[in-house]
C-alpha cells in the first residue's frame, strides 16, 4: 500500500466518527486523560452558544464560568478510566452564560476503542429543564385534583348529613339534596377555571333561570374571584330555595329584588354589600330554631370574612350580605 492509502483510510474513519458524533442531538464532548476537550459536537456548540475553537484544548472544568467545576463531578469523572466506572445522571443546575437557568444530567463513560485501551472519556449532557418543569406541573395537577376530590367528597357528605330529614318524604329529601349538590358542582366547575366571574351571571345561575321573570337584579359590575365563587353560589341558592319553599316565590304574586353596592372599609378593603328583599309572599315570621340553611348562610359568610343579617319582616324576608372583595 502507498502511504496515502492508510492516511486516507484514517481520515475517512475520523470524518465518519465525527459525523456520527455531530448527528447526535444531545451535547457531547470527548476528553483526554487530562480532562481536556479533544472533540465537541455541533449540539454542544449550539446549546451552550460557544465557538468550537474556544473549546478544543480547554479543560472541561474551565469552560464557561466554571459551571462544571463541581468537586463531586470532578471526582466521578476522574474515576471513569482507572476504575472503569461510569457517571450516570449527575444533575447540574446552573445559570449558564447566554442561555440562563437550566438543568442538565451528565453522563460520562470511557470511549470504546478496538484495542480496549482508550484513555478518552465521552461526556454527554442531557437538558432536562423542560422535562422537570413538565413533571412538576403534572405533580401539581395530580395533587390539586386529589385535593379537590377530597374537598368535593367532604362537601357532598356535609350536604347529605346536614340536609334535614324531619318531616320530609324521601322524594322531598332527594329533591332538596340534589338541588344543593347541583349548585355546588356548577360553582366548583366555574371556580376550577381559576378566573373571576361576573356577579350578575353567578346570581342568575345560583338562583335558577326558571325564576328570572320574578327576580330583579340591580348593581354595578362586580367580579368575584375564584375563592369566592362557591361560597357566594351556596348563599344565594339557599336564599332562593327558602323563597321557593316558604317565601315570596312560593306564591303567584311574590317577587325578589337583589341589589348590591360596593363600599370601602376602614382598612381600605372593598366590601360587597348585597341586599336580598322579598315582597308579596306569605307572611313571614322568625323560625323557632336555626335550620341548616340559616347556619350555612351565616357560616359561609363568616368564613369569607363577612357577615349576614336576616330580617323577618311581615312583608317578606330580607337579608343583607357583606363580603370582602
Amino acid at each position: 500500500m502507498m502511504l496515502e492509502d492508510p492516511y486516507r483510510l484514517l481520515r475517512s474513519g475520523h470524518v465518519q466518527a465525527q459525523g456520527i458524533v455531530d448527528t447526535m442531538t444531545q451535547p457531547i464532548v470527548v476528553l483526554d486523560q487530562r480532562f481536556y476537550v479533544t472533540t465537541a459536537n455541533n449540539a454542544f456548540v449550539k446549546t451552550f452558544q460557544v465557538e468550537r475553537d474556544d473549546l478544543l484544548g480547554k479543560s472541561l472544568f474551565d469552560l464557561g464560568d466554571g459551571q462544571w467545576d463541581i468537586p463531586e463531578l470532578r471526582d466521578l469523572i476522574a474515576g471513569v478510566i482507572p476504575r472503569a466506572a461510569a457517571v450516570i445522571g449527575f444533575e447540574v443546575k446552573h445559570d449558564f452564560p447566554g442561555i440562563g437557568q437550566r438543568t442538565f444530567l451528565v453522563d460520562a463513560r470511557r470511549l470504546v476503542h478496538p484495542d480496549d485501551n482508550s484513555t478518552n472519556i465521552l461526556v454527554l449532557f442531557d437538558d432536562v429543564t423542560e422535562r422537570q418543569r413538565h413533571d412538576a406541573e403534572m405533580d401539581f395537577i395530580l395533587s390539586e385534583t386529589r385535593h379537590r376530590m377530597k374537598n368535593l367528597s367532604a362537601v357532598v357528605r356535609a350536604l347529605a348529613l346536614q340536609t334535614e330529614v324531619e318531616g320530609l318524604t324521601a322524594a322531598e329529601y332527594r329533591q332538596t339534596f340534589l338541588g344543593r349538590l347541583e349548585v355546588t358542582l356548577r360553582a366548583q366547575e366555574i371556580a376550577a377555571r381559576n378566573e373571576a366571574v361576573d356577579l350578575h351571571g353567578l346570581l342568575r345561575q345560583a338562583v335558577g333561570e326558571v325564576w328570572s321573570d320574578r327576580i330583579t337584579y340591580d348593581g354595578p359590575a362586580v367580579q368575584l374571584g375564584p375563592s369566592k365563587i362557591l361560597a357566594a353560589s351556596m348563599i344565594f341558592h339557599e336564599l332562593a330555595t327558602n323563597a321557593i319553599k316558604y317565601g315570596a316565590l312560593s306564591s303567584g304574586e311574590g317577587s325578589v329584588r337583589v341589589a348590591w353596592t360596593l363600599e370601602k372599609g376602614l382598612t381600605d378593603k372593598t366590601y360587597l354589600n348585597c341586599r336580598w328583599s322579598e315582597r308579596d309572599g306569605p307572611a313571614v315570621q322568625p323560625p323557632k330554631r336555626k335550620g341548616y340553611g340559616t347556619e350555612m348562610i351565616e357560616g359561609t359568610a363568616a368564613h369569607l370574612g363577612g357577615s349576614v343579617e336576616l330580617f323577618y319582616a311581615v312583608e317578606g324576608l330580607s337579608a343583607i350580605i357583606r363580603i370582602p372583595l
